[in-house]
Order: C-alpha cells, then sequence, then structure tokens
C-alpha cells in the first residue's frame, strides 16, 4: 500500500492554473486587437466549441499529471529512496550493494554510494581482526567464566541492587522452571531472564535484610560476609538461598561499594518433609517405647514371682512378645526412614551408557581372580543415575558371585527396553553350583563394600532410580543374568532452544554492563528506547478476525534488554483453539489440528505470558492485530495488557517514507536479515526483533530518542490509520 504523493497533484493544478491564466492573458490580447464585429464573430465560433475546450484542457492536464508523476518518481523520489537506503547503510551494520534507480546521475551517485561502502567495509574488517586481537584475552576470560557457570551444580543468580537478574546459569534456569506454574515447556521463561526483576519469586523485604546485614559486616571490614535465608516461593516449594555481594573495584583507600549480590539457591522443599517425617517418627517410637518399656518391666518384675501361677506367666510372656515385636517394627521404620534420608541426598546425574559400563569394567576387575567385559553396549544411550551407588551394587553382586558361586568371567549389556534403559551382569552359571538356590534374597541384604557392611541394600539403589531389579535366565544360551532398569536422560532437564535458533556450546545468560544501572524516577514515555527492556511478540491464528471468533494457535516472543537481543530467553507457546483450523491458512502458518491438539487452553498460557512481558514494551510488526487479538481476550483471562506498545511497521514508515512498501519481507530484506520460520510465531518475533534494533539508531538520526518521541511520531503515519 503505497500512499498518493502530493507533489504531482500540486504540480498539476499550479500547472493548470498558469495554463488558464495564459489562456485569458491571450485571449484578452486578441481581444483588444480586433474589432466589434470580428470580437463577435470569434465569441459566435468559439462560443458553441467551448466544452470542447475545457474538455481539452482537463485532457492535457491528465498528461500532464502522468508525464510529472513520472518526472517525481525519476527525478525526485529515485534520489529520495536512495538516501534512505544510504540513511541504512550509514547509521547500521548492514552490508548490500544498493540497486540503482531513476537518472542517469542518481545512477552514479548510486555506484559512488556503493564503491563507498565496499571502502568502508575493507576498513570495518581491517579495525574488527584488531579488535579481535586485542579482545583476545578480555574473551578467553569470558568464556571461562560462561564455562564455570554452565557446569556449576549449584543454582547461582547475579542481581544488581534494584533486584534486577544480570548473571544466572544453567541449573537457575532448570530451578526455576520447577518453581513455576506456567503449563508446558514455557514455564520458567516468565520467571527468569536478564533485566527480570527476582523479587518475583523472593520477598523484598527478605532480600533487603540479608542485604543489610552484609553491608554492616562490610563497613567493620569483613573479608567474605555473607548471608543465609530460607524462604517459601509462590508455589509453596521451599528455598535455601545463600547471599555474597558483588563488590566493585578497590580505589585508593577506599573501601569497595557493593554493586551487586549473588544468590546460590537450593530447593531444600523435599529434604525438609524427609526430616520431618523422620521427626515424626522419632517422636512416635519415643512415646510408644516408654509405656512399651513400663509394660516390658512390669511383666519382668512379675515373672520373677516364684509362685505365679501358668496362666499368668503365659499371659506375661505374651505381653513380651507383642511389645518386642512392636518394638522391633518401630526400629525397621526409623531405619528405613534413614535410608530414605541418605537417598534422597543421592544427586542423579545424566551420564552416557557406554561410559558407565567402562566404569563398571573397572570396578570389578580390581577383584582379585575376577574379569568383566562388555557386550552389546549401544553407545547412544544417555542415563540419569547416581553413578557412584549403582557402581557399588554392581561390584557387589560380583564379589558375591565370586564367592558362592565360583563365578570367574562377567558381561555386562546396555540397551533399551520398555522406554528405560536395561543394563545387564551377565554369565555362565559353574556346573558344580546351582545358581538359583542361593541368588534369591540378594537385593535386600545390606551390601558389603570394602570388608564392611552397609545400610543400603539394591532394592534401594533401585528405588532411588525409579528403576526395577530381577533375576533371569536366557533360555536359548544358557546365559543367567541381573536386570537392572535405569532412567534415561530425562528431556525437560535439557535446554531446549527453538529449532530455528543457532544452539551454541554454552548460551550466554549473562549481562555485564546491567551493573551500570539505577532505579529510574523518569515515567516511561520519556525514557531513552536505548534503556528500556522490550518483550517482541507475534501471534499465530485461526483468522484475520479475532473479534468474530479467530483464536490464538500459537504466541512466542523474545525479550530485548540493554539493546542486546536474547536469544535463549525466548516464550514459545501452542495454543488449543477449541475449534476448528481452516485449511487454507495451514500453508501460511504450518500449524496442523494435531499440532495444538492437547496443548493449552489461551486462558492457561497467557498468565505466563503476561507475567513474561512484565515491566517491559511490546513490540510487534503490524501490533493493531496481534493486540487486539489479546484484548478480546480480557474478560475471559481478567488480565490487561496495558504495557506500552510500539509497532515497527510505523516506525519503519516514519524512517523511510519514500518506499514502497512496509511489509516485515521488505523491511527485513531492506536491513539484510535473513528470516528463519516465515509466518511461525517465534520466527517472526526473532525477525522483528532484529528489525526494531536496526531502526532504533536510524530513529536517533531524526531525532527520536524516546518512547514518548517515537509513538507521537509513529501516530502521525498514513499507516496508523490501520484498525481491527
Amino acid at each position: 500500500m503505497r500512499r498518493f504523493d502530493k507533489r504531482v497533484a500540486i504540480g498539476v493544478a499550479i500547472i493548470g492554473v498558469i495554463c488558464l491564466v495564459w489562456l485569458g492573458v491571450t485571449g484578452a490580447l486578441i481581444g483588444a486587437s480586433l474589432s466589434e464585429s470580428e470580437r463577435e464573430a470569434v465569441r459566435n465560433a468559439v462560443g458553441a466549441r467551448g466544452v470542447l475546450l475545457v474538455v481539452m484542457w482537463a485532457v492535457s492536464l491528465v498528461v500532464v499529471g502522468a508525464v510529472l508523476s513520472r518526472l517525481v518518481a525519476y527525478f525526485m523520489t529515485a534520489p529520495a529512496r536512495l538516501a534512505e537506503e544510504a540513511q541504512v547503510l550509514l547509521g547500521t551494520d548492514v552490508k548490500r550493494q544498493l540497486v540503482p534507480t531513476g537518472s542517469i546521475e542518481n545512477r552514479r551517485l548510486t555506484d559512488l554510494f556503493n564503491q563507498l561502502v565496499q571502502q568502508r567495509e575493507s576498513l570495518r574488517d581491517e579495525m574488527d581482526v584488531r579488535v579481535a586481537e586485542a579482545a583476545h584475552n578480555t574473551e578467553q576470560e569470558k568464556n571461562r567464566l560462561a564455562a564455570l557457570m554452565s557446569e556449576l551444580t549449584k543454582s547461582v543468580v547475579v542481581c544488581n541492587l534494584d533486584g534486577r537478574i544480570l548473571l544466572y546459569n544453567n541449573r537457575a534456569r532448570m530451578q526455576f522452571r520447577k518453581l513455576s506454574q506456567a503449563p508446558g515447556a514455557i514455564g520458567g521463561t516468565e520467571l527468569i531472564g536478564l533485566g527480570r526483576s527476582v523479587y518475583g519469586v523472593f520477598d523484598r523485604k527478605l532480600v533487603a535484610h540479608a542485604l543489610e546485614n552484609i553491608q554492616h559486616r562490610l563497613q567493620r571490614g569483613a573479608a567474605a560476609p555473607s548471608a543465609q535465608f530460607i524462604t517459601t516461593t509462590p508455589s509453596g516449594q521451599l528455598l535455601r538461598a545463600q547471599m555474597a555481594p558483588v563488590r566493585s573495584p578497590q580505589e585508593g583507600n577506599e573501601l569497595p561499594k557493593m554493586t551487586g549480590f549473588v544468590l546460590m539457591l537450593d530447593n531444600i522443599t523435599r529434604e525438609f518433609e524427609a526430616q520431618a517425617r523422620q521427626d515424626s517418627i522419632l517422636h512416635t517410637l519415643t512415646e510408644r517405647s516408654r509405656a512399651a518399656l513400663a509394660n516390658m518391666q512390669a511383666a519382668l518384675d512379675v515373672l520373677e514371682y516364684p509362685d505365679l501361677e501358668p496362666d499368668m506367666h503365659e499371659r506375661l510372656l505374651k505381653v513380651l512378645r507383642e511389645e518386642t515385636a512392636g518394638l522391633g517394627t518401630r526400629l525397621r521404620e526409623i531405619k528405613s526412614s534413614a535410608v530414605d534420608g541418605t537417598v534422597l541426598r543421592w544427586p542423579l546425574e545424566d551420564m552416557l551408557g557406554a561410559d558407565l559400563v567402562a566404569a563398571a569394567i573397572r570396578r570389578i576387575e580390581t577383584i582379585d581372580n575376577l574379569s568383566a567385559v562388555a557386550e552389546q553396549v549401544d553407545d547412544s544411550l544417555w542415563l540419569k543415575v547416581e553413578s557412584f551407588s549403582l557402581l557399588q551394587a554392581l561390584s557387589y553382586l560380583a564379589e558375591r558371585l565370586k564367592q558362592e558361586c565360583v563365578i570367574t568371567t562377567l558381561q555386562l549389556r546396555l540397551g533399551m527396553g520398555d522406554g528405560r534403559a536395561q543394563l545387564d551382569l551377565c554369565w555362565q552359571p559353574s556346573a558344580d553350583k546351582a545358581t538359583t538356590e542361593v541368588i534369591p534374597g540378594w537385593e535386600t541384604d545390606p551390601m558389603r563394600s570394602g570388608g564392611e557392611d552397609t545400610s543400603l541394600t539394591i532394592q534401594d539403589v533401585v528405588e532411588r532410580h525409579g528403576g526395577a531389579f530381577w533375576f533371569g535366565r536366557d533360555p536359548d544360551s544358557g546365559t543367567v543374568f541381573f536386570r537392572f532398569l535405569l532412567p534415561l536422560a530425562a528431556p525437560q532437564e535439557q535446554l531446549e532452544t527453538a529449532s530455528m535458533v543457532r544452539n551454541e556450546s554454552r548460551p550466554e545468560y549473562y549481562d555485564f554492563d546491567l551493573f551500570q544501572s539505577s532505579a529510574q524516577t523518569r515515567s516511561l514515555e520519556d525514557s531513552k528506547l536505548s534503556e528500556l527492556s522490550f518483550t517482541v511478540f507475534d501471534t499465530e491464528t485461526t483468522g484475520l478476525d479475532p473479534a468474530n471468533g479467530d483464536e490464538i494457535i500459537q504466541i512466542a516472543a523474545v525479550r530485548i534488554v540493554n539493546g542486546k537481543l536474547l536469544r535463549h530467553e525466548s516464550f514459545d507457546q501452542f495454543v488449543d483453539p477449541k475449534r476448528n483450523i481452516p485449511e487454507h491458512t495451514i500453508p501460511i502458518h504450518g500449524i496442523t489440528p494435531d499440532m495444538v491438539k492437547g496443548q493449552p487452553t489461551i486462558d492457561k498460557v497467557l498468565p505466563a505470558f503476561h507475567q513474561f512481558t512484565q515491566d517491559t514494551v511490546l513490540v510487534a510488526h503490524n501490533a493493531a492485530f496481534d493486540m487486539r487479538c489479546l484484548q478480546v481476550k480480557e474478560k475471559v483471562t481478567g488480565l490487561v495488557f496495558d504495557n506500552p506498545v510500539m509497532d515497527t511497521l510505523l516506525l519503519s514508515a516514519v524512517v523511510h517514507p519514500n518506499q514502497e512498501s512496509h511489509r516485515l519481507e521488505a523491511i527485513t530484506e531492506r536491513f539484510n536479515i535473513n528470516i528463519l520460520g516465515r509466518h511461525t510465531a517465534l520466527g517472526d518475533s526473532m525477525a522483528t526483533a532484529e528489525v526494531f534494533l536496526r531502526l532504533i539508531p536510524l530513529l536517533a538520526e531524526k531525532g527520536i530518542f524516546t518512547l514518548g518521541q517515537a509513538r507521537e511520531a509513529a501516530q502521525k503515519t498514513y499507516y496508523a490509520r490501520l484498525k481491527y
């Protein structure tokens, strides 16, 4: 859609008026030179044909308009477009050749621009090489930090003094996912992210109290001050947090100032529940044992009487037996609880199955006169196991087989079965030993390790892994085996990234520039665009009429914080529309009914998305449509998206008013942006975010720096008339 150029209309009007004036003056001069009779003859000859003169005048204006429109496009619009495209090259890092259009002079000027762009890119490449060399050591330190944070087994979150998250590691991301009440894979994205407030999870007063304690210790000169607290999250989880300060570099004799804090988090909900069960059992044992011991003591005292009747003697013995059995039962409960508490502290970790088999072979071969080999091991299987206790169980079984069944060679197999991994410890039975007669019951015996008995059994190890264990025989080969069913590495424990986003080995979840931020007292309208946080989003729907029943079937978003696109902090969720998806729309968005069947409904998804967008400015391409899709759901969800809204379609029209098209494809082509996953919600969100980041410096060149200025300029564009 392109508006009519007013300059053509003004030019045609001016030429038409000039023509009329010229004809009038010419007629007056001719009339003055004629006699009265000649003038009368001219009026008679021309008067009847006056309409023809007017028609010819109008036709000449149409021809003049067409020619003028062509000349304007050739000599005025083409240079204007060239200026806008050159402005893109000047204000951004876009690398592309300008296409020559218009007059010969304009084409020559375009070629000159292209030569200058090539020279600039050569200089930039040379500068980039020098900068890369100079920043090599810094990059190494950053990668070391990223590696350290990524591999830590603790959940770590770093915040500035305003409580804004500056850094977090993978463990923290998984921890917050477990705290989330949002449905599906989007859980946790609304709680953790760069620039988000940690007070969405922690009570502000609790954190402030811990910060005050650390500040006092810093003032007293403590070398390593820290604070600890335990809190309950909105989802009911119990977290233990250890807080340490982030201090600025020391300058001169001044004490370093606190610029932020580090939180190391542990979810102690299960640990607390297990301890509570142990305390309850211990209390019950104490109370019941007191009465049982009193009864037993009374029975013993009476049994000492020499003339006790036989019936009374038997009743007292029965009392002793019952109380003794009761004490034994309660002691077993205490033992089971203690084992459960020990088991609870075992961390399950992802491990390549082949590595576990290799470690088991090395462990078994430390036993005298016993060897082990690997057979039929699936190298692609990843397990989620506690390797120490599992290796201890395999070693224990191997040692008992050697001692009681005279087995000298064992085989280990690993494969898939019933959705879990099958780990088999196999052997050929000895001819002079009946294996089946001695093995039953081994799984309930305490394991012996290093010559000492432990309180754990094979059954405890298997239960901790949520698996199974049995003894079996292969009828074809005669091979006997112990089989462990073990869990595979759970998919939800892996970090998801959209298929169209390049998956780096260690995503960058940090932004140290945010340490410079402070609490802003200005309204968002007066805030600079470069200082704001943005949520760039897009929706896919069943149609283009949300007010009359068309529903959202996918919603996705990415965040921009501190001028950086956080590709790994994305929101992407299919939505069950509870209605049919028209077949003619499926080729556009690629979403079939099977893809949304069983997905969360919009009343479950929008609350999580609302929290994801908190404290940010919403950005979309043709935002009027997407915002309408959200507004029609206000009554259903009770949620109002009152965030400020920016539209890249309108901003493009502000920056480039002479361009023929402001469709997303046209803008991305102008900025040399590759769209991956076009007409998918996440793909369009990524493309829109890239466009928006390139528009910000171009807006600044036009004197538009703040959110208020950008919104005001956008409302003045021709495209602001679009309504849904």
